[in-house]
C-alpha cells in the first residue's frame, strides 16, 4: 500500500515522505546510508504520522503538499486536528476565504 508519512528528526524538525512500505522506509531512515540526506544527520527519526492512499501517485502529490506546509500546519496534522488545518494556511486567499465561510478575522 502506497503510503505518506512524516518523521520527527533528533533535532525536533520533520521529514514528510511517501513509500510503499513505512516500517522499511523509517529503518533506512535510521540506517547511516540508506536514508535522505536530510534525515542521515539528524537519526534517529521516529514515525510521526502516515496515511494510506489508493495510488502512489495520490501518496506522492499528497506529500509535496504537506512538503509546503508550515510546522503549525503539520503538527495539528500529526495530532488528527484536521479542522484546523484550513485555519493555519501561510496563504491569505484561504484565510479570507476562511473568514467568508465562517465569520472568522482574516489575516493580513
Amino acid at each position: 500500500m502506497p503510503y505518506t508519512y512524516i518523521v520527527r528528526c533528533a533535532d525536533d524538525s520533520y521529514y514528510v515522505g511517501s513509500t510503499w512500505d513505512v516500517d522499511a522506509r523509517v529503518w533506512q531512515h535510521n540506517s547511516p546510508d540508506l536514508g535522505a540526506a536530510y534525515t542521515r544527520h539528524r537519526q534517529p527519526v521516529v514515525l510521526a504520522w502516515c496515511c494510506w492512499f489508493d495510488s502512489i501517485e495520490q501518496a506522492f502529490a499528497y506529500e509535496k503538499r504537506v512538503q509546503g506546509w508550515n510546522r503549525r500546519k503539520r503538527e495539528a496534522l500529526i495530532r488528527g486536528e484536521f479542522d484546523a488545518l484550513p485555519d493555519l494556511s501561510r496563504r491569505s486567499a484561504v484565510q479570507r476565504r476562511r473568514a467568508e465561510e465562517g465569520g472568522f478575522e482574516a489575516q493580513a
